[in-house]
């Protein structure tokens, strides 16, 4: 049905013309209960789970949203019913800031993938603070994604996430510390081994301040770049362990086109989708094998069908989130990978 009849119709707009239609319904619908039961059992699994325990955590299942989707947590009480285990917002900057200019958002139907340079748009900490704390109780867990604003030094970013994490502590069920999108000048030079240290060693600070005040854990993951080299990849998972990071989000977007035959590929962003499948499970895998499977990690990228999330799993994720492929498949890729674990 949404292949037939909504993809079309939503394929007729721009991009992010799009996304805030489906933004806007899942928040309406999310404002009556009736709507929401009709959801649930609409897109409900043939069974519940299965259950993960990760970073102190129990979800109610393997399969999230990714961060991106619902920015500003807008919609979350729709998505969740969805089928969705985990529903990570964000990203969110401290200070608001409006992005990139438009158009920033590139679809390519026939490789079924999306180019984005976004930018971190955010209306800031404070709004997504009060709009969380106005949520009731969850049967979803809620992972918020940080990032720094793109006027603030490099020097000066781990101010940005401490004030962050300091916000965030009471409201979330972990933290993730987004220093891989490739739409920030110069973010991604955060993730070399002696910035990335000094980033998570004062992270690491400000959760055990915030830890300690809740008197609960606080799990906090590292979402890494799909491009970096795999001496990269070894010195970023010795900062992540050493500072007692708790997981890794593996991978975000791409800057690199191989294999993209569509004249969008020279547009600059961050490339997602079909063509990021192959490359985001092989470092998934890199980093299992080279952690002796000791660092939980979540899979994502290029996920289209339920044996794309089965191929994460396999390759030793733990929990797998979706993004692109909602917008290819429809809502009910949810289930369909959920039937396919059960």
């Amino acid at each position: 049905m949404y292949k037939a009849l909504a993809r079309p119709l939503l394929f007729r707009l721009k991009p992010e013309t799009a996304h805030r239609l489906t933004i806007d319904l899942l928040r309406l619908a999310g404002l009556f209960p009736p709507v929401l039961s009709s959801l649930r059992w609409f897109f409900a699994p043939a069974q519940p789970g299965p259950a993960v325990k990760a970073f102190g955590l129990t979800f109610p299942n393997p399969v999230g949203l990714a961060a991106g989707y619902d920015k500003e947590g807008e919609a979350i009480n729709g998505l969740a019913s969805l089928g969705f285990g985990h529903i990570e917002v964000g990203t969110v900057t401290p200070q608001p800031q409006p992005g990139n200019p438009a158009p920033r958002v590139f679809r390519i139907p026939a490789e079924q993938a999306v180019i984005n340079r976004m930018g971190f748009p955010s209306q800031g900490a404070s709004a997504l603070a009060d709009r969380l704390s106005q949520k009731g109780k969850r049967g979803y867990i809620l992972g918020i994604n940080l990032g720094k604003n793109k006027t603030t030094p490099l020097e000066e970013a781990c101010q940005d996430y401490q004030s962050l994490v300091q916000i965030f502590a009471p409201l979330a069920d972990y933290l993730a510390v987004n220093v891989s999108s490739p739409n920030t000048p110069g973010l991604r030079q955060l993730q070399s081994r002696r910035a990335l240290q000094t980033l998570l060693d004062g992270i690491a600070s400000q959760r055990r301040q915030s830890a300690a005040a809740l008197d609960r854990p606080l799990p906090i993951l590292v979402k890494l770049a799909p491009d970096l080299s795999w001496a990269e990849i070894d010195e970023a998972l010795s900062a992540i362990q050493s500072s007692g990071m708790d997981g890794v989000i593996a991978t975000n977007t791409t800057v690199g086109r191989e294999g993209l035959a569509s004249p969008l590929g020279e547009e600059a962003g961050g490339l997602s989708g079909l063509p990021l499948k192959e490359h985001s499970t092989q470092v998934v895998r890199y980093i299992y094998e080279h952690t002796g499977g000791k660092l939980p990690i979540i899979g994502v990228g290029g996920i289209m069908t339920p044996q794309d999330a089965l191929e994460k799993l396999d390759a030793g994720a733990t929990l797998v989130q979706l993004f692109t492929g909602m917008i290819y498949a429809g809502p009910g890729l949810v289930k369909a990978v959920l039937d396919a674990l059960s």
